[in-house]
């Protein structure tokens, strides 16, 4: 959801240098769209909701699971992971040998994922608190990061894109899941984020970008390789 941007102002240069300050600021990237804050408290109230069978109808976990071209033995990061909705369909895909990484910076979330991965036996899945601005993850370290529904709640998205690029191994790809802009759920309109956008962000990070036709009915998906 980019700013819009006014006419261009005469340019006016003196002895090389441009002076007119709009021309000037129009050589600079447009402002990343404001974080949408919300709070996520209370994980077995969430669960109700995140984990509905319901869900599954306008998610489509497969198809965004087979958009993330998986393999055994996989790393995988799973930013914003809540309740644990993607952990089975991910601990699944990369098999005993594999690892997934299941991120959230609620503390109470990520103590139901803890115990959700030992009581459903996903024991290649590890839950982990991390700071807003940082994902933790080391460099070079994992093989796939996905980020379903959560992007739009990121501040300083790029800075944060940065810090996913290098923690991506060789041919290693961030997957971003976000609602469209006339999706029937989702952040309030001002939050919703435009998959031009979120290509975009990931672009200024140094990452090649491509929206996915995933086939969901309410999100788009977009991958940033490296």
């Amino acid at each position: 959801m980019s700013d819009d941007v006014g006419p261009a102002q005469p340019l006016v240069l003196t002895a090389g240098f441009c002076v007119a300050l709009a021309a000037c600021a129009s050589t600079s990237p447009p402002p990343e769209p404001p974080a949408y804050q919300h709070r996520f408290e209370h994980a077995e109230q969430w669960a109700k909701e995140f984990d509905d069978p319901s869900r599954d109808a306008w998610q489509q976990p497969e198809r965004v699971v087979a958009a993330m071209q998986l393999a055994r033995g996989m790393a995988v990061a799973d930013i914003g992971a809540g309740t644990g909705y993607f952990e089975p369909h991910l601990s699944r895909e990369v098999g005993s040998g594999g690892r997934v990484l299941a991120l959230d910076v609620e503390p109470n979330m990520v103590s139901y994922l803890r115990d959700r991965a030992g009581r459903e036996h996903l024991d290649n899945v590890e839950a982990r608190q991390v700071a807003p601005d940082d994902p933790g993850l080391a460099v070079a370290s994992v093989d796939r990061v996905l980020i379903v529904d959560t992007w739009h709640h990121i501040a300083e998205r790029i800075a944060y894109a940065k810090r996913l690029g290098a923690a991506l191994k060789p041919g290693g790809e961030v997957v971003v899941v976000d609602f469209r802009h006339d999706a029937h759920r989702g952040p309030p309109a001002e939050h919703r984020i435009a998959p031009e956008e979120v290509a975009r962000e990931l672009a200024a990070a140094g990452l090649r970008t491509r929206v996915v036709d995933a086939g969901l009915p309410e999100q788009y998906v977009v991958i940033g390789s490296f």
